[in-house]
């Protein structure tokens, strides 16, 4: 075990042993496309340092207003790494306090069995009317779709093809009703752990999209508040990264 390891696993065992005298719950921003991880990883939360969660999902652009205009989280699980930095520049987030927690997959989806071939040609193929994206202007994923139709050139000629969810979370609904026949989505929205993902996907090369690195960050109402510090920290934890990455993400 390494030293940081031990740290953890000293501090979560402190945090633990105060149990009931110090239970608390923490008020929780979660990227909608952590919102099953996160689901799965709250109970562990609970057995693991005696606090719970109150958890609140959807778009992280959509959130970075609420906090601003003054929203009581306590800590943000963005989509991205830059809404904590600019949260810690205007005074609304601890400084130091931000970190990658995973780095997301994205994939193509379609609820459609074989309409998503393996290296995403299906783009150019003109079998399909509506394309799903997430709000390039708030959402993460939508951004790197964005960048991945431009890296394949495809921008121009999909654009009136393009149905835009508020989130990633709308995006995948609007995919999986048949609103929209594919479209870009989380692969932790597809694919749980031990089971094949239905429909059809391509998983996006990393090399077509800048990075989707997910910081979570402390806000200023969740200063000197003994559960989201024990989150914060357990989330760096091995047996919280095991269930992340169980999901498709990878480690910052």
């Amino acid at each position: 075990m390494t030293v940081s390891a031990v740290r953890i696993a000293v501090s979560l065992a402190l945090v633990s042993s105060v149990g009931s005298a110090r239970a608390d719950e923490v008020l929780v921003a979660v990227a909608a496309n952590f919102a099953t991880p996160m689901a799965r990883l709250a109970d562990a939360y609970t057995a693991a340092t005696g606090h719970t969660l109150k958890l609140a999902s959807g778009a992280t652009g959509k959130f970075y207003s609420q906090i601003v205009a003054g929203a009581p989280f306590e800590v943000l699980l963005s989509a991205d790494d830059e809404t904590p930095r600019r949260l810690i520049a205007e005074g609304h987030a601890v400084a130091g306090s931000a970190f990658t927690y995973a780095v997301g997959q994205l994939v193509l989806w379609s609820a459609t069995p074989g309409l998503v071939d393996a290296q995403g040609a299906v783009l150019a193929s003109g079998r399909f009317q509506k394309l799903a994206i997430a709000n390039p202007k708030t959402a993460p994923y939508g951004r790197a779709a964005v960048e991945v139709l431009a890296a394949r050139g495809l921008t121009a000629a999909l654009a009136p093809k393009l149905v835009t969810g508020e989130s990633v979370a709308q995006t995948y609904q609007f995919i999986a009703t048949g609103n929209a026949e594919l479209g870009f989505v989380a692969l932790s929205q597809v694919s749980a752990p031990g089971k094949a993902p239905a429909g059809s996907m391509w998983r996006v090369p990393a090399a077509l999209h800048a990075p989707i690195r997910q910081d979570a960050v402390l806000l200023k109402p969740g200063v000197g508040k003994p559960a989201a510090a024990a989150l914060m920290q357990w989330l760096r934890s091995e047996p919280a990264q095991a269930v992340i990455r169980s999901y498709g993400y990878e480690r910052g």
